[in-house]
């Protein structure tokens, strides 16, 4: 059976995992000395490998023989394995995802095809909206799902991607079942920002915690996921992301660098600046939503990695606090993007 492609986008298929082999060996560990506990807190900023290595754990506890454990080493397994091919098609019986569901008017588009046979284009499903949070409705599932019984006695895996999305009602809910876990039941919750967690469902899960990737290591992922990426892209992406290579993959697909390199630019050219050029950029960069939020996203990097090099550090920290200030305002108000960026630059362009 040929080996399911890996697709960056979707940890479901995703086989391949790069940087985070001691939380690896930390979960292995505990299973092969029957001390693995019900539920576990997987943590860490976005895009370094959470949802895929939740769904290796999946995997692995789904399909590895445990009369035999002192022969695994690693978390890998076979693409022959049934386990792996049900999980990626979202049919396992004994693994449920749960996650923010879409909106109830995209939710009847999705339901409608289906009952038709006629598939959703990429476009469209892309287009498709998400409800803001998952509702205690989505954590009753989770109860239906294990008031079932496994298969023979398997495991059952619950995947909550992510915890933090949950609002009050539905993190209540979730915490009767991490009081009193079904035998054999795994609950595998991922979260970004683990301290905006009740106390409650932190103190009952066993915690992994994921560092951001090395530069190299982003580097690594990028030239498998985007070939077709220059080596200068390469490093420039790998040391502007933070460690995440998620954030590095969006960066590549949304032409960051671009956007990047254009403020560098307008900034270092001092008071020889463009206006012309400035205002060019700023219109440009307030033209759509999406645009608008990575070239704030990018300006604050910029600002970020300029203040780590430890030259003007008190002038920089005041762009900084300003920047921030500015960008808050001109989203609650609603006021003039391109007058906003155009206000901070011009700001930092003079404190630099």
């Amino acid at each position: 059976m040929p080996q399911l492609e890996e697709d960056f986008a979707s940890p479901r298929t995703n086989t391949f995992l790069l940087g985070h082999e001691a939380e690896e060996q930390q979960f292995l560990s505990a299973w092969r000395n029957n001390s693995l506990h019900n539920s576990w807190l997987i943590s860490g900023i976005e895009g370094i490998g959470k949802a895929t290595f939740a769904y290796r754990l999946a995997r692995f506890l789904l399909s590895a023989d445990e009369k035999e454990k002192s022969k695994y080493k690693t978390l890998d397994v076979s693409p022959d394995n049934p386990a792996l091919r049900l999980i990626a098609n979202n049919a396992h019986p004994d693994f449920k995802v749960i996650e923010r569901d879409y909106t109830e008017t995209d939710k009847k588009k999705v339901l409608k095809a289906i009952k038709d046979g006629d598939a959703l284009s990429e476009n469209e499903l892309q287009g498709l909206k998400k409800s803001a949070f998952i509702r205690v409705d989505d954590v009753r599932l989770i109860h239906e799902f294990l008031s079932k019984k496994a298969g023979g006695d398997n495991w059952r895996v619950v995947l909550i991607d992510s915890v933090d999305d949950m609002n009050k009602a539905a993190a209540n809910a979730l915490l009767k079942v991490l009081e009193e876990p079904p035998y054999k039941t795994l609950m595998l919750l991922i979260s970004h920002n683990p301290n905006k967690l009740l106390p409650t469902i932190r103190s009952r899960c066993a915690k992994i915690n994921f560092a951001p990737l090395e530069p190299v290591q982003v580097a690594t992922l990028l030239r498998r996921y985007r070939p077709e990426l220059s080596e200068k892209d390469v490093k420039n992406l790998a040391d502007i992301s933070s460690g995440s290579i998620g954030k590095a993959i969006a960066y590549a697909d949304n032409q960051a660098l671009d956007i990047y390199e254009k403020l560098h630019s307008l900034v270092n050219a001092g008071a020889r600046f463009s206006v012309s050029d400035l205002q060019e950029f700023c219109s440009k960069a307030a033209s759509g939503d999406d645009i608008y939020a990575l070239t704030k996203e990018l300006l604050l990097k910029f600002l970020s990695e300029e203040i780590k090099k430890m030259h003007n550090i008190e002038a920089l920290s005041e762009s900084w606090d300003e920047s921030t200030a500015v960008f808050a305002e001109t989203d609650a108000l609603n006021m003039d993007k391109s007058q906003a960026l155009m206000k901070i630059i011009v700001n930092l362009i003079k404190r630099m």
